[in-house]
C-alpha cells in the first residue's frame, strides 16, 4: 500500500484557515517519503473549485505537468517558504521563471490553463495555498511533460541539477 498523497478534509461547512492546520500539514510533509502533502478544503474530487494547502519540502520532485482535458487554471499563494516557479515550453525549455517567496513583494502566481509548469522548492517547510478548477480526475488530471523524469525513477536527481544549471543560464 503506497503512503498517502493527501490528509482528510476537514468535514466543516466553514473552515478557519489556521496556524493549526498549517503545521499539521507541514509536519505530514515532513513525514512523508514524497517530502510533500495536500490538505484540500473542497469535500469531494468533483467539487469546482478545488483548494488545498500543499506543503512541501526541499528534494521533493514535482514532475513538469500541465492542465488539459479539461483545461485549468491555478493560482499559487505561498503562505510559507521559497520556490521557483518555472514555465516550459513544448520542448523543455525554461520560458519563464521566478523566485516567489511568502512575505516578500512576489509571493504567487496566477497561471493560464495548457502551460507546462513545475516548481522547485527553496526552503524547509514550504507551504501554498492552491486553487484551480475541479473536478478531480486521476487518469486526465496532468499531462505530464515527455521531457521530464517519472517521480521516483533512476532519471530524476540528474535532471534536477540540469534544472537548476538551466535556470541559473535563464537569469543571468
Amino acid at each position: 500500500m503506497s503512503a498517502p498523497r493527501a490528509l482528510k478534509a476537514p468535514a466543516e461547512a466553514v473552515v478557519v484557515l489556521s496556524d493549526e492546520l498549517l503545521e499539521r500539514t507541514l509536519d505530514a510533509s515532513r513525514q512523508s517519503d514524497r517530502r510533500r502533502m495536500i490538505l484540500p478544503f473542497h469535500k469531494s474530487a468533483e467539487e469546482s473549485p478545488h483548494r488545498m494547502f500543499n506543503a512541501m519540502q526541499p528534494g521533493t520532485y514535482v514532475r513538469p505537468h500541465r492542465h488539459l482535458d479539461p483545461p485549468k487554471s491555478e493560482v499559487f499563494l505561498l503562505l510559507r517558504g521559497a520556490l521557483d516557479f518555472i514555465v516550459f515550453d513544448e520542448h523543455g525549455a525554461i520560458t519563464f521563471a521566478r523566485r516567489l517567496e511568502a512575505g516578500t513583494p512576489e509571493f504567487g502566481i496566477d497561471i493560464a490553463p495548457r502551460l507546462f509548469h513545475g516548481i522547485v522548492v527553496r526552503a524547509p517547510d514550504t507551504l501554498i495555498y492552491e486553487v484551480k478548477p475541479g473536478p478531480y480526475t486521476a487518469a486526465s488530471d496532468k499531462d505530464f511533460a515527455p521531457w521530464a523524469p517519472v517521480e521516483n525513477s533512476d532519471g530524476v536527481a540528474a535532471y534536477v541539477r540540469d534544472l537548476d544549471a538551466a535556470l541559473e543560464r535563464f537569469r543571468a
